[in-house]
């Protein structure tokens, strides 16, 4: 259990990482398109609701008094950690007013994002390039936004109203908008992996408590069969089968009394009918019930196996090789897979060959069943699984079961291979 637990833990942790790795991108995204409109809505705010309002009509025309005034609001209500810069623009692209006076009066030309706010009215902001010679005082004060707001002087002049923004104390507050769900998100995904690992390792269980149910299933079912196939042979040796050899005997000895010709002909024939009967009842016993392979031998059983194959008149092969060192169980389990693969080459292969091998291999002993009949598709062995021709899929599940392996190589027109692979103990 231990082993697939730990593969759904290692995966769920991968899935958290990539998910929550995309998930925080996407947040700091738009923390960080959030922080750009908290910018704009902030030099909103300082130009038109604090700035325009203080522009007197002289300061278009440098008027000392005029600009000491918005000086004055600038500095006490403007700048601070946040903003660094203010500047105030005409048209033309002259400086009329900003809290570094070596620039009032400066003319510079607009850039085109500057002449988009003033022809728009929309707010603007982007990273500032610092080499500009309009920006030579702003140089020293780290990565800086400028934020464009249009606004208005007493008569209606249009003027641009430009802030320098700090990038730290815009990130900072990007910062402030996603670490808060960053911190929520990780930490849901974290307690959802820690969750799903408890209830991994109960489904596990479960799911293995389900397959060992089914594996006693299965063992009991054989079991059962077993124990049916006994009760069934025993029937059928103690009854019919001797009841036929009795009526053999006596047609036998009837054949030899006093008789016309004919009749004694008839008596023989009977007689050579009931032992015909009498050998197929014994051969069906064999696959009813297999003798006990301790004590006659697997390779005597697999050879009465063969028996009907050699009566039709197939050319049989029989090699097996001692001391296969398997359990009672295991012969059993070959003995089976023997008998599958035999009773399919009689109902179906159509051959003229069957060659049985049992050998040793590397910690392992190998049954191979090949026959040069005609062979069959993937296709066809799966129809007649459907069909109800359950026998060699039942055989593989008691393979598996047992910790063995079945393969199955067949072409058409060139027969087929089954081999069961057991592991020796």
């Amino acid at each position: 259990m231990r082993r697939p637990v730990a593969q759904f833990a290692l995966a769920g942790l991968v899935v958290l990482a990539v998910f929550g790795a995309a998930a925080l991108l996407a947040l700091r995204s738009l923390a960080d398109d959030e922080a750009l409109r908290d910018a704009r809505q902030f030099a909103v705010l300082a130009g038109q609701g604090i700035v325009e309002p203080a522009i007197e009509p002289g300061l278009l025309d440098g008027d000392v008094a005029a600009v000491d005034a918005v000086d004055r609001i600038v500095n006490e209500r403007v700048l601070g950690e946040r903003v660094v810069r203010v500047k105030l623009w005409d048209t033309s692209g002259r400086v009329v007013y900003s809290d570094e006076p070596r620039l009032i009066g400066s003319r510079y030309p607009l850039d085109p994002a500057k002449r988009e706010v003033l022809r728009t009215g929309a707010t603007r902001a982007e990273l500032s390039d610092l080499s500009g010679p309009e920006n030579r005082f702003e140089r020293g004060q780290g990565d800086l936004y400028e934020v464009y707001v249009p606004v208005r002087a007493p008569d209606g002049t249009l003027l641009l109203f430009e802030t320098y923004q700090r990038r730290s104390e815009v990130a900072a507050t990007g910062r402030r908008i996603w670490l808060p769900f960053a911190v929520l998100l990780l930490g849901s995904l974290v307690l959802l992996w820690l969750v799903q690992v408890p209830l991994a390792w109960r489904l596990g269980r479960r799911l293995q408590r389900t397959q060992e149910d089914r594996a006693a299933l299965l063992e009991r079912a054989v079991e059962a069969s077993a124990d049916e196939r006994r009760r069934i042979a025993a029937d059928l040796h103690d009854g019919p089968v001797q009841d036929l050899a009795g009526i053999s005997y006596s047609l036998s000895a009837a054949a030899e009394a006093d008789g016309s010709p004919a009749t004694r002909a008839t008596l023989r024939d009977a007689a050579a009918g009931t032992r015909a009967v009498l050998r197929r009842l014994r051969t069906l016993l064999v696959e009813i019930h297999p003798p006990n392979l301790r004590a006659s031998g697997l390779e005597a059983a697999l050879d009465d196996l063969l028996a009907p194959l050699r009566a039709r008149g197939l050319e049989t092969t029989i090699s097996i090789e001692p001391d296969g060192g398997l359990s009672d169980a295991d012969e059993q389990l070959v003995y089976r897979a023997a008998a599958e693969a035999l009773r399919n080459v009689e109902r179906h292969a159509r051959a003229t060959r069957v060659e049985v091998t049992f050998e040793r291999t590397d910690g392992a002993v190998r049954l191979e069943v090949a026959d040069d009949g005609a062979g069959f598709t993937g296709e066809e062995r799966e129809r007649r699984r459907e069909q109800g021709h359950l026998g060699l899929s039942l055989v593989e599940e008691l393979a598996e079961h047992a910790g063995a392996a079945v393969e199955v190589r067949s072409t058409p027109g060139a027969g087929t291979t089954f081999t069961l692979t057991v592991p020796r103990r």
